[in-house]
Formats: C-alpha cells, structure tokens, sequence
C-alpha cells in the first residue's frame, strides 16, 4: 500500500475521532434541553395555560448545541470521505 493511502487512512481515522470527540457532548446536551421543553410544554398543557413562543435562553443554547454537534459530524463525515479516498486509491 502506498505512502499516501495510508497518510489519508490515518488522518481520516483521526478526523473520524476528533469529529465524534466534539460532537457527542453537545448532542447529548441538546437533547437533553429538547426533552425538558417538551416536559415543560406537557405540562403546561395539562394545566391548560398558555405557552409563551418568543425566544428564550434554552432556546438559543439549542441553536449553539446543535451547531457545535453539526460542525463534529461534519468533520467525521470529511474523515470518512479521506478513508474511503485512500481506500480507492489503493486498488
């Protein structure tokens, strides 16, 4: 196997790492804000009030959550594609 091959194998292996790494702690943070708002919301429609819908602080975590969780699964996604390339230059 060529030099490059496994250049590209490693460090798509690495960024496969590195993206996982930096996505599993705001996923789980996300969905974890995402399930207290659909508690809240729950219970506020039991108690029969009314949900206010203007922007709120958890709100706007999510939105941060959910980018940060995007940017690491891009980047195992890039690793993914250097592993695949240095797979298919191989043969």
């Amino acid at each position: 196997m060529p030099l490059i091959n496994l250049v590209l194998i490693v460090s798509g292996v690495g960024l496969m790492a590195l993206g996982y790494r930096r996505a599993r702690v705001p996923w789980a943070r996300y969905q974890a804000l995402r399930d207290e708002d659909r508690n809240i919301a729950r219970y506020e429609a039991w108690r029969g009030g009314v949900r206010d819908s203007s922007t709120s602080g958890a709100s706007v975590a999510r939105a941060i959550l959910r980018r940060q969780a995007q940017v690491g699964a891009a980047i195992v996604g890039l690793g993914f594609v250097l592993v695949l390339t240095g797979f298919l230059l191989g043969s």
